[in-house]
């Protein structure tokens, strides 16, 4: 039974050394090993608080960034709106002018046309005193070859210039 209890004296060093032993730790060792996790401690316990403040700052930021994607929409949609009212614009007014210019080129063909009519009829007109001079001129050239007619002529005009 000698092996399972140990003797008084072995007990009393292995004690005496696990003071020493403790002793040693507490005053050079305990110290440094209690500086570094706390140390530990505190690095982990700052970089959760940077992740959260990163955490946070990402959700402000990506509030941020749907708010400038609202108005960036808001805006896309006001310009595309803009544009289309812009082509309408243009549109209606290319028509108005279409129209304008077609009466004006109407205008300037009936124009054309009352021209070309009033020089038709002066030229018809011109044509009929021509043909009319010829034809008198030849009635006359036959009615002045007897004299008894050029008398009942001329008595015919002087009466019709008395009865005016």
């Amino acid at each position: 039974m000698g092996l399972v209890l140990p003797d008084y004296g072995l007990l009393f060093w292995m004690m005496l050394t696990f003071l020493v032993v403790l002793f040693l730790l507490k005053k050079f060792a305990w110290k440094p090993i209690l500086g570094s996790l706390k140390e530990r401690e505190d690095s982990i316990s700052d970089a959760l608080k940077a992740a959260d403040k990163a955490r946070e700052e990402m959700a402000r930021l990506q509030a941020d960034n749907e708010k400038i994607l609202a108005t960036a929409r808001q805006e896309r949609d006001e310009l595309i709106k803009e544009a289309r009212e812009v082509k309408q614009q243009m549109i209606e007014e290319a028509k108005e002018k279409a129209v304008i210019e077609a009466e004006k080129m109407i205008n300037n063909a009936k124009q054309a046309i009352e021209n070309e009519k009033l020089s038709a009829i002066a030229d018809i007109k011109k044509s009929i005193a021509s043909m009319s001079i010829q034809i008198a001129e030849k009635i006359l050239k036959k009615q002045l070859d007897d004299p008894q007619q050029q008398q009942e002529i001329m008595d015919k005009y002087l009466k019709d210039i008395k009865l005016n």
